[in-house]
């Protein structure tokens, strides 16, 4: 039976890379993959999935306006599809979300997806949220904070590297604007007691 996954964590954590190997894995054994990514998100490329470490792979875009569920049948007139790989996961709508719980239930094809939990405020994503709500397994990916403990949260920085408290919940960048911490290290950070 397959299944809805849902592989969290902060910035810097690694889930592109866990994505992509994952990918590779199946497709060694001569298994065919759908990978997609969010649109919004073109730091490696439009439609394209990238790694910090510099692993990288072409993937269908996708946007608010985008029917998971639709487009693996599509694609699935290509041929047989053993998992669909999704990156940015944060990105999803909660309609997307049931969208892949469908391709999973009605279509039997796994779904794993990789994103982030929370924003630099600590609030969750419309997308996460509904994936810890729905998803059939849950992986924390984990990663540290400058002190050693295991990094949860993450801020947002200036150019300048002043830590911001406001602004859009979607910002696109990679260490240059964000640093994760753990939660005692980010509260000091946001000004909170």
């Amino acid at each position: 039976m397959a299944k809805l996954y849902f592989h969290y964590s902060t910035m810097n954590a690694g889930k592109s890379t866990l994505l992509l190997q994952a990918a590779h894995n199946y497709e060694e054994r001569g298994m065919s993959v759908m990978l997609m990514t969010a649109t919004v998100d073109a730091r490696a490329g439009r439609n394209r999935i990238g790694s910090r470490i510099g692993l990288g792979r072409d993937a269908e875009g996708f946007d608010e306006g985008t029917d998971i569920c639709a487009a693996v049948v599509e694609r699935q007139r290509q041929g047989e599809i053993a998992c669909l790989f999704l990156d940015e996961a944060q990105f999803l709508t909660e309609a997307q979300v049931w969208q892949c719980a469908r391709v999973a239930d009605d279509l039997g094809v796994p779904v794993m997806c990789y994103g982030l939990r929370v924003d630099f405020r600590g609030q969750l994503f419309p997308g996460s949220a509904a994936l810890l709500a729905i998803a059939d397994w849950l992986r924390e990916v984990r990663t540290i904070c400058h002190c050693g403990r295991k990094a949860t949260m993450v801020v947002r920085q200036d150019e300048a590297g002043r830590v911001l408290t406001e602004g859009a919940q979607v910002q696109i960048g990679g260490n240059e604007t964000y640093v994760s911490l753990c939660r005692r290290h980010w509260r000091e950070a946001m000004g909170m007691r």
